[in-house]
Parts: C-alpha cells; sequence; structure tokens
C-alpha cells in the first residue's frame, strides 16, 4: 500500500477572485494538500493577515458551516501559509513545491502600458526566475486568458499563440514609456496648461489649492496618455487591449522560461469569468466581474443601445468550472504522489493548453444571453431613488455606426453645457439643470466606457475550443461529486442567467445600495447624535448664514448715510465699477473684498455704529435665513461650539455676533474716529481660512473630523475640506458641482 503524501502548492493571486475560490477548494475538497500562497503587503497589513482574512469571505462560509469555525481556523491555519512579497520583486523560494498555480494578474481591462507589464509580465518573470533560481521542478499551471490570441476570426485552438513579438523588448519600451511620459508633462508648455486649467476650476480656492489641481492634472495626463499608449500599441500587434496583449506575453515568458527549460507548465485559459453554478454555492461571487457592470446598467435604464453583434458568442464561464480546472490539474500530482495512475501522456509536450470556455462546446449567442436578461429585469425590475420601477430598453443591435455617431453628437453637446454651466448664475433652476447635466454626463462617461472596452467581446467572431479541457474532465475519477467536474456542455444558460446569476447580481446591488443608503441616513443623524464640547460648527455669514452680501450691506449703509440728492451719483458709480468687481470676485475672492471695501474710505466709525445700533442693525437681523437660526440653535443644543467666519467688516455683523460663541470678521484702519479704506489684516478667505480654522481647532481642543462647516462658495472649499461634516448652503454653481461630486449634502436655508 502506497503511503499518502501531502502535496505542496504554491499560489499566486489568493486575495483574487479566482485565486480564493482555488484555496478554498484546496482546502475543502483535500486532507492532503499544503497551500503556501505569495501575498503582498498592503498599507500597514501584512501578507499573513491579509491571507487569514479569506477566512471570513463568504467563499469559505460553505466550508465553514459544514466543518465548524473553530476546526476550519485549525486547518486553515496548519494548512496554509504565506510567502510574504511581491512577484516582481520575489526573494528566493527556498521551500520546495510540488505544483505553483499563477493566477495573479491585474484585474483592468485599460491599465497604463507599464503597470499591466509589470503585473502580467514582470510577474511571470520574478516568478519564474525564482523558480529556476532554486533548481526545483514543480508542475505549474499559468492561468492566462482565452482572449490571448487577439483579434481573430474563428476556432481558436488549444495550443500556443502564433506569435512574434518580443517580450522582453516590449516589456522594457513599456517601463520606458512610463519615463518618458512623466518627462513630457513637466515641458514648460504642458506645465502652463496644466496651471490655467487649474486655475480656471480652483482659482476662488486660492493658490495651494491651483498648485494641487494643478499636479493633480499632470498625473492624470500621465495615466491618461500611458494608457492610450498601452491600448494603441496593443491594437498595432493585432490585440484588442493591453490586458490581453500582455497575458499573451505573459504565457510566453511562462514558455520560454520553464517548459523552455525542460519543466511541465499546464496553462489554463478561462474566458470571461462570472458567478459559481454550483460550489461554494450558486451564484457566489466576489464583487463586479466582467460582465457585470454591462448587465447592472441595462437594468438601470442607462444603455438605450449597444453596438454588439446578435449572433456572436459570449464566452462566459463559472468560476468554479475554472477552479475544478485547475483543481483537476494539481490533484494529478497528488494522484501521483500516491502512486495512482493519471491520463497524462508520456509523450504531451511540455507545455499543455486548456481553455476553459463554453462557446464550442455549449456556444451562448449574444441575443439570447440579452433575452434573458431583459426578461429577468422585465419580470424583476430594479427601482428608481423613488421607488419606482425601471424599465428596460429594448436593443435593436444596430448594424452601423449610428450608435457611435450619436455618442459622440451627445458628448460634444454635454462639454458645451459644462462650459454654460461655469458662467451662469446660481439659482435653483441653473442648480437643477447644472444637476441634470451632471447625470448626464456621468451617464455618457459611463456609457463611453461601456462601448469602448466591452465591444470587442460582445461583437467578436471567435470561438474556442475546448477539447482538451473536455478530456480533462473525463479522466477525474469515477467516484467524484458532480461539482467538482467541469464539462460545459451541463449548464442550461436561460436556467444559469435567471436563477443563478443574475439573483446574484441584484442582491449583491440591492445590497450597496442599502449600504449607500444607511451611510446617507447616518450622516444625516450624525448632526443630533455627534454631541461634545470638542466640536465645532464654522458658519460663512454672506450668502449662507444671511442672504446679503457686502455690496448689498455697503449699499444699505451708505443709502442711510447719504442724503437723496448724493444716493443717486453713489449709486451710478457703484454700478459702473461693477465690471470691475465681478472681475475681481472670479479671480480671487480676497482681491474683490480689498477692492469693494476701499469704498468705505472716509465713513465715519461713529456714524457706522450709529446705524448698526438703529436701522441698519435691525436689517442685518431680518437678514438671518430661517434654515441658518435653525442649524444654529442645533449646534448649541450638541454642546458645539458655533464661530462665525466673513470677510466682512466686524462693526457690520455685530447685530448677530450673539448667536455666535465667537465672530471672525474683516477689521478696518481707522485714523480719528475714521475709516481708511485699507484693512488692517488680508482677509480671511479660501486657504487663509484654512489655515486659521486648523490653528483654532489646535488651540481649543477641537476635532475637526466630528466638525461642521456651512459655506456657500467655491472659496469655501478650501475649509469646508477640513471638517468631517462639509455642508454647501444655497451654493453657487462650482460648489455645486464640487458638492455633488464629493457627497457633500445640499442644503436651502431660505426657509426653515
Amino acid at each position: 500500500m502506497t503511503q499518502t503524501t501531502t502535496t505542496r502548492v504554491l499560489l499566486t493571486g489568493a486575495t483574487g477572485f479566482l485565486g480564493q475560490a482555488v484555496l478554498e477548494r484546496l482546502l475543502s475538497g483535500s486532507d492532503d494538500i499544503h497551500v503556501t500562497a505569495v501575498v503582498r503587503p498592503k498599507g500597514t497589513q501584512s501578507g499573513e493577515a491579509r491571507l487569514k482574512q479569506l477566512l471570513r469571505k463568504p467563499s469559505f462560509k460553505t466550508w465553514r458551516d459544514a466543518v465548524g469555525r473553530e476546526r476550519a481556523q485549525e486547518i486553515f491555519d496548519a494548512r496554509t501559509s504565506v510567502l510574504e512579497g511581491d512577484l516582481t520583486g520575489l526573494r528566493e523560494i527556498a521551500e520546495p513545491f510540488d505544483v505553483v498555480v499563477h493566477s495573479a494578474s491585474t484585474v483592468s481591462f485599460d491599465p497604463p502600458i507599464d503597470e499591466a507589464f509589470r503585473t502580467n509580465v514582470g510577474g511571470a518573470v520574478g516568478l519564474y526566475d525564482a523558480l529556476r533560481s532554486t533548481g526545483q521542478d514543480p508542475h505549474v499551471i499559468h492561468v492566462s486568458t482565452c482572449y490571448v490570441g487577439g483579434i481573430a476570426k474563428g476556432l481558436r485552438p488549444e495550443a500556443p499563440v502564433d506569435h512574434d513579438v518580443d517580450w522582453q523588448v516590449e516589456y522594457d519600451a513599456a517601463v520606458r514609456a512610463a519615463d518618458t511620459a512623466q518627462v513630457e508633462s513637466r515641458s514648460p508648455e504642458r506645465l502652463e496648461s496644466f496651471i490655467q486649467r487649474a486655475t480656471s476650476t480652483h482659482g476662488k480656492e486660492g493658490p495651494k489649492s491651483v498648485a494641487r489641481a494643478a499636479e493633480e492634472a499632470r498625473l492624470e495626463w500621465v495615466r491618461s496618455r500611458l494608457v492610450d499608449h498601452g491600448r494603441t500599441r496593443a491594437q498595432s500587434l493585432g490585440w484588442t487591449d493591453i490586458y490581453t496583449f500582455t497575458k499573451a506575453l505573459g504565457e510566453r515568458v511562462a514558455e520560454q522560461k520553464w517548459a523552455g527549460a525542460g519543466h511541465r507548465l499546464s496553462i489554463v485559459r478561462p474566458s470571461i469569468i462570472e458567478s459559481a453554478l454550483r460550489h461554494p454555492f450558486p451564484g457566489w461571487i466576489d464583487g463586479y466581474k466582467v460582465a457585470d457592470p454591462l448587465i447592472m446598467a441595462y437594468a438601470k435604464g442607462a444603455l438605450p443601445e449597444f453596438p454588439g453583434l446578435p449572433d456572436s458568442v459570449l464566452d462566459v464561464i463559472p468560476v468554479d468550472f475554472v477552479v475544478n480546472a485547475i483543481v483537476a490539474l494539481v490533484r494529478e500530482e497528488h494522484r501521483e504522489a500516491d502512486g495512482a495512475p493519471t491520463p497524462r501522456d508520456a509523450q504531451d509536450p511540455a507545455a499543455r493548453y486548456y481553455q476553459v470556455c463554453s462557446g464550442a462546446s455549449n456556444p451562448l449567442p449574444f441575443h439570447q444571453m440579452y433575452e434573458s436578461v431583459r426578461s429577468y429585469f422585465r419580470e424583476r425590475p430594479l427601482e428608481d431613488s423613488h421607488g419606482n420601477p425601471i424599465a428596460v430598453p429594448e436593443w435593436k443591435f444596430p448594424a452601423n455606426n449610428s450608435m457611435e455617431r450619436g455618442l459622440a453628437v451627445k458628448e460634444k453637446l454635454a462639454a458645451a453645457g459644462s462650459r454654460l454651466s461655469s458662467v451662469l448664475p446660481a439659482t435653483a433652476r441653473t442648480r437643477e439643470w447644472t444637476n441634470s447635466l451632471h447625470r448626464m454626463q456621468t451617464g455618457l462617461g459611463s456609457l463611453r466606457t461601456y462601448v469602448d472596452l466591452y465591444q470587442n467581446y460582445t461583437r467578436t467572431e471567435m470561438i474556442f475550443d475546448d477539447t482538451h479541457t473536455r478530456q480533462l474532465d473525463r479522466s477525474l475519477p469515477r467516484d467524484t461529486p458532480e461539482d467538482q467536474h467541469f464539462d460545459v456542455r451541463a449548464i442550461d444558460w436561460r436556467d444559469y442567467w435567471q436563477r443563478v446569476h443574475l439573483p446574484a447580481l441584484t442582491e449583491m446591488t440591492r445590497a450597496y445600495t442599502r449600504a449607500k443608503a444607511a451611510s446617507r441616513k447616518r450622516a444625516v443623524r450624525s448632526r443630533g447624535l455627534n454631541e461634545g464640547t470638542d466640536v465645532v460648527a464654522v458658519f460663512d455669514l454672506e450668502g449662507t448664514v444671511a442672504s446679503g452680501n457686502i455690496i448689498t450691506q455697503y449699499a444699505q449703509l451708505r443709502r442711510r448715510e447719504l442724503s437723496p440728492l448724493q444716493w443717486p451719483a453713489e449709486l451710478t458709480e457703484l454700478f459702473g465699477n461693477a465690471p470691475t468687481y465681478i472681475k475681481a470676485e472670479r479671480r480671487d475672492r480676497g482681491e474683490f473684498i480689498r477692492a469693494f471695501l476701499r469704498r468705505y474710505a472716509g465713513v465715519p466709525v461713529a456714524r457706522v455704529e450709529e446705524l448698526m445700533n438703529g436701522s441698519l442693525g435691525r436689517a442685518v437681523e431680518n437678514s438671518i435665513r430661517p434654515g441658518a437660526l435653525e442649524r444654529i440653535e442645533e449646534h448649541r443644543r450638541a454642546g458645539h461650539r458655533t464661530v462665525l467666519v466673513t470677510g466682512s467688516l466686524d462693526l457690520l455683523v455685530s447685530p448677530i455676533a450673539e448667536l455666535f460663541d465667537d465672530v471672525v470678521a474683516g477689521r478696518m484702519d481707522q485714523v480719528d474716529g475714521v475709516l481708511t479704506g485699507y484693512l488692517a489684516a488680508p482677509p480671511l478667505v479660501d486657504e487663509a481660512r484654512a489655515q486659521w480654522l486648523k490653528r483654532y481647532a489646535q488651540d481649543h481642543g477641537l476635532d475637526l473630523s466630528r466638525s461642521y462647516g456651512y459655506g456657500d462658495s467655491v472659496a469655501d472649499v478650501s475649509w469646508l475640506s477640513l471638517v468631517g461634516h462639509p455642508y454647501a448652503v444655497n451654493p453657487d454653481l462650482p460648489l455645486y458641482r464640487r458638492a455633488k461630486k464629493a457627497h457633500w449634502p445640499v442644503e436651502d436655508w431660505r426657509k426653515a
């Protein structure tokens, strides 16, 4: 009787969708397999901690329930270990292994060219070089994708990809491309364009905000450049995208460095991996996968049409079928180690290919998949934000470029609308229009992404052969349970979509929606629950707490101070300078305040105080918005410190000072009781207000992460961003857009 031995497996990509499913199957389906996972640290979390977290995930639930939590933890601890590090810099592999499963790869179709090469090609190089340096001879199972053959038609065999691309040359060029893009982004011409763009959108927030935005624009330009570089380079050589291109070169690395050196290599090529059919339970999925964003966008009514070929075969495979094929190859070694016969032919070449797919044996035409999805969501529609059922559109599958042309026209119209919104005044109507424009742009952006990424897969005319994979399935022992087989002909596609995948996908989406709704409710409740004396509520005055601004303040004061004969001339001069003030306001809030407050030169302080104690003071009190009074009182009841910060003169806000614990306002120099028109200190606006707030919190022992801020202008973004609870109150359009993007609450205080 042959003594049973332990098969030692090295697994990469264990924390990913496929990798965690492979790990679960190796642990739950056998007692004699030990897995060492290559896991890199992430932030402050070690690789070992990241691996241990997997046991708590839904993928392990069925096994945990079957053996008990404590026993599952014991088995996990005894039969797993971690090799901490990154594949591109993997240290020497000292421990001997019987099998290596390499499933790590980028999860994006369209990453920057250098990122794709470092992960999909550099990772393979690092792994195989480390293995070769030890003199080991494990069976390597290299997980790739069916789409490595690039743009083609007809049957795609389970064989090496026919190309003569030098992976080393392409890898070196990709790394250099990143350096080149960084250099180009720092040219004076590029930097000037970034500065101009940042100034136009962030100028009112302050110079640091402009610099930060310019640098963000530069980094985004670099990333976009490298994404375009990768896509274009891949297409120039006959691949759809950088993902499939680098996966093909990763295969070539495995063929040359491992199989070429006489070692056993099995290349497993899944097609589009989706939720499990049977194991660990029907519908198991870990986040949205390749086809899911497209499906959910359709279910939400966001895809009125799509440029796919109705007869194109959408090659989808449940994740457990891919896992079972990989585990079958692992168990070949397991059975060999136990002395049992295996199906491997001694004459097989060093490299073998297995396409785990459905196109050849159980094809799913795109129009059939579409009909399954459409009928499902017609019977069980999603609901919009108002609880109304969403009607899914009917696709006509246009045979020309009409959809692409229509999308391009809508994108141009949206861009023109965005430029227009930057100069419109802030009213309820323009805010609603801006909101509609934002939703339209978001929808168009998503649609553009779907079209660019997915049409290569919904217009393909490739059919992937799976002869070797079905032979591997037939070679499994007779007593192999059904849920460990992977013959794709067992799948009823309509049943899979309507009873397995779509219910799971819908529930995941609804759970995500519920979590977002709960988060929003917590944010709303936090005003009443977040009590404490270490919390500050900071209020802007003009346009936020009060309906007026420094112009109306001045006009009201001068109207009361000047004689009826003097007032018309003052009003005419004020209107005549309006264009100058408007330009200054658009450039810099502080510049505008300095320029306008010069008009107070020569005004007696005593006269201002007299007016503030009389009719003008009552007018200031009456200008306080009902919603502001309500919110100020709410903060005071919660024990919060309330602070009013304004660019207005301290003399002009004295009537409402008692509403707040502190009032921080502008102060003007005086000579013999007469205002000079010159401020005693720079205006406390945008970044200056942010710096003041940091120091104020420090001096008073306040926790800004629990604090609140209320502003109405994009100039307030710098300091609003410092508090844990920022609010946009009757905002101008630029702040309204920023608030919507950052998910800040937007409130109207003109009524209680």
